[in-house]
């Protein structure tokens, strides 16, 4: 699927507990390509930010900390990593207070702007699946395979809970697709898949049998 001077991208969007980031594992798993979490790249800044106490409820004191902090990207053991000064966070991503913080760290524009330049470098390392909330929108909506995984709210707060993890579903959707900066939409051209009801295996199956029919009629 991959020739020496072209990478396919596939782009996996949608609502939180809409199974991107399982569904995104096992395709790129399933294609042999890189796997990129872009919710991980906004959870690094807002630890950073944490880490060197900026102030998260000033957009203009995160976008400060965004254009100086030191980064640099890794493609390791399948999957492309936000480094920061040489560390890789790690699971100090999944704290509580990271997660809160990410969501006031990805509204500001200045923010989105600089992440969107940084995911579309990790296209040097290969093709690869990328999974986000506006990467068929923003990131790369020139690519031709593009997927919105959604579910009802009901059914996405079911899997919070089976979690163990408490959000607002509700609220961070509104908050995700009223942003300035790139709001949650489903991008142009995007096949929409509902999971309810679907494995993560069926999901990912369903989505490698669209791309290999994407590819074949390029042929």
């Amino acid at each position: 699927m991959e020739t020496a001077s072209h990478h396919v991208i596939v782009a996996i969007d949608g609502p939180g507990a809409s199974g991107k980031s399982s569904t995104a594992r096992a395709l790129a798993k399933a294609l042999g390509f890189l796997y990129v979490d872009t919710g991980a790249m906004y959870r690094t800044l807002a630890w950073h930010c944490l880490r060197k106490k900026v102030d998260v409820d000033n957009p203009r004191a995160i976008a400060s900390a965004c254009r100086r902090w030191k980064t640099s990207l890794e493609s390791s053991h399948g999957q492309v990593r936000l480094l920061v000064e040489g560390h890789d966070p790690g699971e100090e991503l999944r704290a509580q207070e990271v997660g809160a913080a990410a969501s006031k760290v990805a509204v500001v524009p200045a923010v989105r702007r600089w992440m969107k330049r940084t995911q579309r470098e990790c296209g040097k390392f290969g093709s690869m699946v990328m999974e986000g909330r506006d990467i068929g929108t923003n990131v790369f909506p020139e690519t031709d395979f593009k997927f919105f995984l959604d579910a009802p709210l009901e059914e996405r707060a079911r899997r919070r809970a089976a979690q163990g993890v408490s959000e607002n579903l509700r609220e961070r959707d509104h908050r995700d697709s009223q942003r300035a900066a790139a709001p949650l939409m489903i991008p142009l051209g995007a096949k929409l898949i509902n999971n309810t009801g679907l494995t993560v295996e069926q999901t990912a199956e369903a989505i490698v049998e669209e791309i290999q029919q994407r590819m074949k009629a390029r042929r």
